[in-house]
């Protein structure tokens, strides 16, 4: 009688991983990321394509995916698999924002979302726009003829405001320096640590590190702040119809129950933070743009000084009578989107474009690299503001632009965010010139966000 030996490994298909480099163990090319994460992605995805596969350090390995259909599959339609926790970057950003709607997954998340939403509902969002123009128009009265300014510490001072009266019903100006030294703070320390081995484990056991004491001190700041406006709340005894008003008093349909004092501080220190960041950052980069680009400058003023006669104070009925503006905000963020790498961890072993993924895996998509995608974008380092016409909007896959994400976890403040983006671009293109400092070269510096690198110095020019 014969034995058969049957070779277990026959019949498996082998692994078919994306390409990308795969230096010596135990060291990764984690380190080559430090200081210019864009840049390195860049590479790697100019010399290996739309998914890229590299090991990080010891055997961790990273994925990079650019190609709409691969955000389409994580942020869509395997959804589920691809949580936000515990991807490494996103980790970093729990002692800030704990597990607000920023980090948080699952069953618990989706009760947060659906606490939140009414405060981000279109009509509620139009009650806004008044807020919000005479915010800016405040800010404009300040400026003089011919002035130097901070353009992106002032668009930051602006939406920090906007975000108190809108969602607080407070004024935040007082704060407006400490909180945004603060968060710059954080900023700088996560845009850092994102790219350094094992940084949240020293963030959590290491107290004496530098980046520990660092962001410990700056989320004190911003504590103090927060939970101030929080017991100032619950003191008045007054009910607000304000998104603070409405976490407080929003009980979960399924449940019953309402959020506790640790969800809340969570969720106002996100939306505090979320809210103002990323549209200043947006507008910078507008205000940036049209620098460069004088004619895309004339026809929006051409646009502005038809539909807003006399130099009127636009509101929201005004929007759809502004399609050449909107179409400058949303080329801007193509460009310079403010989100620039959105962070994954995939559970379950899956397929994306092709290729084999393990589970536990760490998945970063670019939405800056996605909108610079030649195959759906030509001349993708042009700035044309006409790209975003409907008819080429329809030609395009959907997640070709994706400035506030996909799918469930797309950004609950988008509506929000790009309202306020188009109305104060109306209100101050139309009384101001913004000049670029002569000589200054501006860089990215891409941190949590995509900020101008040491601001963005100007000159402004009343019309």
């Amino acid at each position: 009688m014969s034995t058969i030996v049957v070779n277990p490994t026959q019949n498996k298909k082998p692994i078919n991983h994306p390409p990308g480099p795969n230096p010596p163990w135990p060291f990764g090319i984690i380190r080559q990321f430090q200081g210019r994460p864009l840049a390195k992605m860049e590479e790697l995805v100019a010399q290996y394509g739309d998914a890229v596969r590299f090991r990080a350090v010891l055997h961790f390995y990273g994925y990079i995916f650019c190609h709409p259909d691969h955000n389409k599959h994580v942020l869509q339609d395997n959804n589920k698999n691809y949580t936000k926790l515990p991807h490494p970057s996103l980790l970093l950003m729990t002692p800030i924002v704990g597990n607000g709607l920023l980090t948080s997954d699952g069953e618990f998340w989706r009760r947060q979302r659906r606490l939140a939403q009414p405060a981000f509902h279109r009509q509620r969002v139009a009650g806004f726009a008044a807020t919000m123009t005479d915010a800016a128009n405040v800010m404009l009265d300040k400026w003089q003829d011919g002035q130097a300014l901070n353009l992106a510490e002032e668009m930051m001072h602006l939406t920090l405001e906007i975000a108190g009266k809108t969602l607080f019903s407070i004024d935040l100006t007082r704060e407006a320096d400490t909180v945004g030294a603060a968060f710059t703070a954080v900023n700088e320390e996560i845009g850092t640590l994102t790219t350094k081995p094992f940084a949240y484990q020293r963030l959590r056991y290491v107290p004496w590190w530098h980046s520990t004491r660092v962001i410990r001190h700056s989320t004190a700041v911003l504590d103090n702040i927060v939970q101030k406006i929080i017991n100032e709340r619950r003191q008045s005894g007054v009910q607000k119809d304000d998104l603070l008003g409405m976490l407080m008093e929003a009980r979960d349909e399924e449940t019953g129950e309402g959020m506790n004092d640790r969800q809340l501080r969570d969720e106002v220190m996100t939306i505090m933070l979320a809210g103002h960041e990323t549209t200043a950052v947006a507008l910078s980069w507008v205000f940036y743009l049209l620098s460069q680009h004088p004619d895309v400058r004339t026809r929006l003023e051409q646009e502005l000084a038809e539909v807003l006669a006399n130099g009127r104070t636009p509101t929201m009925a005004d929007i759809p009578q502004l399609p050449y503006t909107t179409m400058v905000v949303e080329e801007a963020m193509r460009l310079y989107p403010p989100a620039y790498a959105l962070g994954r961890f995939g559970h379950q072993p899956d397929v994306i474009g092709g290729y084999d993924i393990p589970a536990n895996t760490v998945i970063t998509l670019s939405p800056y690299l996605t909108h610079r995608h030649p195959d759906f974008w030509e001349e993708p380092l042009r700035f044309d503001p006409e790209r975003f016409t409907p008819e080429r909007v329809a030609e395009r896959p959907r997640y070709a632009y994706l400035p506030f994400g996909g799918g469930p976890r797309q950004c609950i403040g988008s509506s929000f965010a790009m309202t306020e983006a188009i109305l104060l671009l109306a209100t101050i293109a139309q009384r101001f010139r913004a000049e670029l400092k002569p000589g200054h070269q501006v860089e990215m510096e891409p941190l949590v966000t995509l900020r101008p690198k040491g601001g963005l110095p100007m000159r402004v020019q009343k019309r």
